[in-house]
Parts: structure tokens; sequence; C-alpha cells
């Protein structure tokens, strides 16, 4: 059964929406006019005054919609009932977007996306968003699954860069490699073990660099689908680097 246009353009809004919660955190983007926000979830439970009137006070200053919920309601949108301290915010980042987009229009050229196997440390993803953000490279493919969910912790290790972040949203690498290598891209993974180094890599097409989980690397599955296996040379018996300053390097190495 095909995705009905009506069905695909909720699709693509709902997939631009970021829920965020926390009262620091909503406090900060409602403060933030360059963050568009959709909606303010606030728990029942919620005593009135301090942090909650100014936020309520910045919502109805901005024209955003304020929804009212039970605790329990309230933590099934935030999905951290432990966290979300009664409140909880809808945010439209206008650059997040389907897979399934991205490649029926990729972008001409030899561009390059940083591809996440199975990132699971907040901060690392914070860390990847923000370098990913800054340089040339056209932005991030990230799996539903497996990945660190966007939290507070996320937002703040990115510095922000998350709103303005161009994040591709793909079921899974296993899927959407395969996608990407028809149109002509190359995948390639780090390792320690590839004989060909980065400087010995050059880069003919679009290239996609896959980054693997912080202990465990890429995936066999995700390893198999790759094109091309390149090491970064480590000195002083040092086995590798953090994966986010790797996916600094790998995103900025167009401008060396």
């Amino acid at each position: 059964m095909t995705d009905t246009p009506e069905h695909l353009q909720r699709k693509r809004f709902y997939d631009r929406l970021l829920t965020i919660y926390g009262r620091k955190p909503v406090l900060e983007a409602l403060l933030n006019p360059e963050i568009p926000c959709y909606r303010l979830h606030l728990a029942d439970s919620n005593k009135p005054g301090g942090i909650i009137k100014q936020i309520i006070t910045l919502a109805e200053q901005r024209g955003v919609e304020i929804v009212h919920h039970s605790r329990q309601a309230l933590s099934r949108i935030s999905r951290n009932s432990k966290q979300d301290q009664g409140v909880a915010a809808d945010l439209e980042c206008p650059n997040h977007q389907l897979f399934d987009d991205f490649i029926a229009s990729p972008p001409k050229g030899n561009y390059s996306l940083i591809a996440l196997d199975g990132i699971t440390n907040p901060q690392n993803l914070g860390m990847i968003i923000r370098s990913v953000t800054a340089s040339p490279c056209c932005g991030i493919l990230l799996p539903q699954k497996g990945t660190a969910a966007i939290s507070p912790l996320v937002i703040k290790a990115s510095a922000g860069t998350l709103f303005k972040s161009t994040l591709i949203h793909c079921d899974s690498l296993e899927q959407a490699l395969p996608k990407l290598k028809k149109i002509g891209a190359q995948c390639c993974t780090l390792s320690s073990h590839s004989k060909q180094t980065i400087s010995e890599f050059q880069v003919q097409a679009p290239v996609v660099y896959v980054l693997g989980n912080e202990t465990e690397g890429v995936s066999k599955t995700v390893s198999a689908l790759c094109t091309h296996h390149i090491q970064i040379p480590m000195n002083n018996g040092v086995e590798s680097l953090n994966v986010a300053v790797t996916a600094s390097l790998l995103a900025f190495r167009s401008v060396f």
C-alpha cells in the first residue's frame, strides 16, 4: 500500500517536529525567536509561578498553542517522566527531512554525508551534530533505531546547533546505503585494520562516511554494504579517536 500525498505531507511535517522536555530547555527554546515552536505541553500538576509562568508568558507572546495534560499523558509525550519536569514542547526544525525526500533530490556535485551506526552516547551525538552543522558536509544520516534519542543532553552538547542541523531520518542504514550506492555514492567506513589511509582515499563521487558504535564500531551488516574501508593513522600507541572527533575530521575534509 502506497502513501497518499496527504499522508506523505503529514509525515514530512511530523518528521520536522522535535519534542524537547525539561523546564530550562523549553524556556531557552522559547527565548530564541529563530526556533519555531509549534506546541507547548504542560502537566496539570505544575504549580503556577516561577519558571512555569515565564514559559507560559513567552508561549502566549509568540502565539504558541498551549495544551494541558495529566501527568501520565505528558510522560507519554516526553517519553521521559523522570526528567521532563512537567514540561515539553514541539519544535519545528526546517532542515530535518525524510531519507526518501533527500534521495529523490540529492545535492549536486560530490557532496558528503555522515551516517551514524549505533551512536548511543548523547554527548557524542550532540558534538557530532555541532561539528557537521558547522562544516560543508550536507548532513547526518540518522537511523530511527539504535541511536541516542534527541534529549536535553544532546541539545546541550550540540550547543543549540541541533535546531539548525540537517538530519536525514531513515529507517535503517541497511535500507539506506544500497539506495545511496544506486545513485552513485561511495559508502566508506573507518577501521584501524584497513590498509588504505584517509589521505590515500580519493573522493571522486558523493561519499557517505559511516561511523560506528563507541565500543563495537560499525556493525558487520552495515560494513559489508560499504564500498571502501579506510583508516586514520594513529601514533604513540593510540588505537582510535573519539567518534565525535572523527566526525569532525571527515565533515571538514573538503576544506583542507
